[in-house]
Formats: C-alpha cells, sequence, structure tokens
C-alpha cells in the first residue's frame, strides 16, 4: 500500500498500516533501485517502532533490485548524512522526524549527502505506486548484498574535528531528546567535553511517552524551560526525533529563536571566512542578512526546505545555512543539516564567552516575529492574492513590495509578512515579523482576518 499523500516536496512520510506499509516499504526499494544509477548504498532508520519491519522491506525491494546496501543500524538523520559523506554512496533514512508515533517515512540523499531533485521524488512516487500496484513487473536482476557497520564514533570524531572547542569553560546543559536519535548521539559526544549532562527522555522510545518529538511546539519545550530554571543549567539543547534539528533554550528558560542562532553561527563562521556566503530561508529574520553584511559576508535566500537550502549551499559554495525551524547546514558536514553540530558551535561560543547564553544571543535579535501560525482555507492562491493586494495597497507610499515564489512575502521598511502553502495540506502558513511589537501584533491580526473571514 502506498497512498499518494505520503510523498511530500522533501521526503516520504506517512500513517504505517492506513497509508503505507511493509509491501509498499519493499515497492519502494525496488523502485529506488531501478532510478538509483549506483549499485551501492548506506541505509539507517530511527528508533520508530515500526522502523526495524519499513527498513527490512525497503533493503529487501532496494537488494531485489540488484543494489547493495551497508546498514548502519540505529543513526540520527544528520549521521546517515554524515554516513554518506564518510562512505561516498547515497544514503537513505527510515524517519518521519518529528511526526507522531504512528508515522514513519524515508529521506534521501546522494552520495556526500547531496539532495535528491524534486524530479528523482517524482519519478520514484510514480514507479514504487506502479510496481505497488501490481501494473509493472521490476526486471529481474542479481540480487545485491547487505553488510553491517557502525560509524556513532566515527560521526563523533567528525563532529568534535569541526569546532575549536578549546579554551571552553565548563558548562551544565540540560539534554531533551525526546525519546528520540538525541538520546543516542547526545551521551556519546558529550562525553568527550567538558560538560555537565542533565539528561531528559534519552532513552529511544517510538512511542514518545513524554511528549511529542517536535520542538517547534513550544509545549514540547516546557520541560527542558523547567529543568534548566531548576537546576541554574547554562543551557538546554532539546532535539526533534530523528535529532537533525536542535533548539536552544538560555539560562533564564528562554527560548534562543533560530535566527539568532543562526546570525551567532553564521558570525563564527565569517570570522574564519570572511566574505563567506551564507544561505537562509525567506522567512529568517531579517537581522540575519543585516548581521551578515555588517561582518562582510553575503547571504543568498532559499525556499523552506532542505532540498532547497542544500542545493543552494552546494551552488554558492556556501560556508553556513539556517533555517527558522532550526535546521542548520554546514559546508564542512557535506552541506548538509545537523543539530549536534549546531549546538557545539552554541556551547563553544558560550564557553568562551563569560556572558550568559541570554545576553550572548540578545546581539543577534532585532526584531518581533509572530512565530508559525497555520490557518486553513479552500483557495490557498486566492487568499494570498487577496492579502498580498490589501497589504501593497495598505503601503504603496512607503514602498511596499510583493515577492512571489515560496508563496509571497511582502515587505515593508521595518516589517514583513509571508504566507506560504503547505505541500500536504489546505493550509496557510503565516509568518510576521517587525521591528516593533505593536506593528508585528497590527500586521498578524490583520492578515489573520482576511484569511479566516467567513
Amino acid at each position: 500500500m502506498l497512498k499518494p499523500q505520503i510523498f511530500k516536496a522533501n521526503d516520504i512520510r506517512g500513517v504505517v498500516g492506513d497509508e503505507w506499509d511493509v509491501a509498499g516499504a519493499r515497492a519502494l526499494g525496488l523502485a529506488y533501485a531501478q532510478i538509483m544509477p549506483d549499485r551501492r548504498i548506506v541505509v539507517s532508520r530511527d528508533m520508530r517502532v515500526t522502523g526495524p519491519e519499513i527498513q527490512t522491506a525497503f533493503i529487501d525491494g532496494v537488494t531485489a533490485g540488484g543494489v547493495s546496501v551497508v546498514d548502519v543500524g540505529l543513526a540520527s538523520t544528520d549521521g546517515l548524512w554524515f554516513a554518506a559523506g564518510l562512505l561516498d554512496l547515497p544514503g537513505v533514512q527510515v524517519t518521519s522526524s518529528h511526526n507522531p508515533s504512528r508515522y514513519n517515512g524515508l529521506k534521501f540523499c546522494l552520495a556526500q549527502a547531496k539532495p535528491v531533485s524534486p524530479e528523482f521524488l517524482a519519478r520514484l512516487a510514480e514507479l514504487a505506486q506502479s510496481i505497488d500496484a501490481g501494473e509493472v513487473a521490476p526486471p529481474l536482476a542479481q540480487p545485491g548484498t547487505v553488510e553491517q557497520r557502525d560509524v556513532l564514533d566515527d560521526y563523533v570524531a567528525f563532529l568534535l574535528s569541526r569546532v575549536d572547542l578549546d579554551g571552553m569553560r565548563h558548562l551544565k546543559v540540560v539534554v531533551d531528546a525526546g525519546n528520540g536519535m538525541g538520546g543516542h548521539t547526545a551521551p556519546a559526544v558529550f562525553s568527550h567535553l567538558d560538560v555537565e549532562l542533565i539528561g531528559l527522555f534519552l532513552d529511544l522510545d517510538g512511542s514518545f511517552p513524554n511528549h511529542q518529538p517536535n520542538p517547534l511546539a513550544p509545549e514540547n519545550l516546557v520541560d527542558a524551560q523547567a529543568m534548566v530554571r531548576q537546576t541554574g543549567a547554562d543551557l538546554a539543547i532539546v532535539f526533534d526525533g530523528d535529532a537533525d534539528r536542535a533548539f536552544v533554550i538560555d539560562e533564564r528558560g528562554e527560548v534562543v529563536p533560530p535566527s539568532a542562532i543562526t546570525a551567532m553561527i553564521a558570525v563564527q563562521e565569517l570570522q574564519s571566512e570572511p566574505q563567506a556566503t551564507i544561505v537562509i530561508n525567506t522567512i529568517t529574520s531579517s537581522a540575519v542578512p543585516e548581521i551578515v553584511a555588517e561582518h562582510g559576508g553575503k547571504v543568498v535566500e532559499s525556499r523552506v526546505g532542505h532540498t532547497y537550502m542544500k542545493a543552494l549551499m552546494a551552488e554558492h559554495g556556501a560556508v553556513f545555512g539556517g533555517e527558522h525551524s532550526a535546521h542548520y547546514y554546514f559546508r564542512d558536514f557535506f552541506g548538509a543539516d545537523t543539530g549536534m553540530l549546531a549546538a557545539l558551535h552554541v556551547m563553544a561560543s558560550l564557553g568562551r564567552s563569560d556572558q550568559p547564553l541570554s545576553v550572548l544571543a540578545g546581539q543577534f535579535s532585532r526584531y518581533v516575529g509572530s512565530g508559525e501560525i497555520n490557518s486553513e482555507v479552500a483557495d490557498q492562491q486566492g487568499e494570498m492574492e487577496k492579502v498580498a493586494a490589501a497589504l501593497t495597497d495598505h503601503g504603496t507610499a512607503a514602498g511596499v513590495e510583493a515577492r512571489w515564489g515560496d508563496g509571497v512575502k511582502i515587505v515593508g521598511a521595518d516589517w514583513w509578512v509571508s504566507l506560504r502553502p503547505s505541500n500536504t495540506e489546505p493550509l496557510l502558513r503565516l509568518n510576521v515579523e517587525a521591528r516593533e511589537t505593536a506593528v508585528m501584533e497590527e500586521f498578524r491580526d490583520r492578515v489573520l482576518a482576511l484569511i479566516r473571514e467567513a
């Protein structure tokens, strides 16, 4: 079973048993073997309950199609990106990131962790569904082999070699893995650092008994915030389910905006490589390009999503990239996203400073953001056009501009409004930013009234 809705813009994910199953996973493996020219790949999985059966079925399909597999077992998604770089092989991770426990999925990369194209994903979807429906019989092939390999120690050593950790003071760090893969990687990395690790939900449990592994939802940060305040920790790191994203909480228990983390790491990278390029997405804070320019760097703006970000990282030779969702990309990590390396950069910066994280990060926050607000609408394009017309008419004299591409972004002198359609649901995603809180709230409320009016 492979229902069309599991095929997303950047990956595959859906409810196991309702939207896809092990037979569908095997069909995906067979299709993958036909369209991927490489005859050897690396595969891993996260801790989800259905992970072993989905991974086994996918590998069965791949090997039946004549492709050999290096199975690295349990790994975070950035661990899979690393394995694809280390072994110079295309990679497939069995995960559905931050989705609830009933979900599972697949993420893909080429050798050296380079992104697959949207065309590749479209071809994979079409062929796999045809195989699953019995409309296409895959050709017979000499079966591939399966080799087991553990790359965790290599991953740890590689990350530690990419950050200057000398001169750090002792830090007390809360890590909330949400029962996800951060519980696999964080202890292995932190054991090499002068830190006191205060672990929350480090045991791997794909049923997520404590909270959902989605740090974008504020309710999933509450435990880490409380633990920071209770223990007097210097900071907290909260990972999503597959640990490719990391949210940061300061010593007060307050969330550090991902855009501030992007700016902080960008400045560090620009100190090592002046005039380098930094990639951001369309809803990154305006503070980031301002700060990058002040430090001699250049900014390239991407559509939201790791496929687009990684492609632009490669195209422009960018040293670093950051998204509002706490995905952080490093040229020194094969251009891929890694929450753990971002966390190490933050700790290195904090550990060499005598300031608390709230003060350190405050230097990189200049605007007030609404956060992402979703609204269900029947006509996404029509609603975006209505909002764009209303706001550009409202501010023509002030030079307001509507920029179309990743949805629409309406930009004024010291504010912007972004509306992006969901790829899979009848939703519009609203983000608003302004220099002043009252201005942000005015535009936020006005746009919500426009798109939610009866």
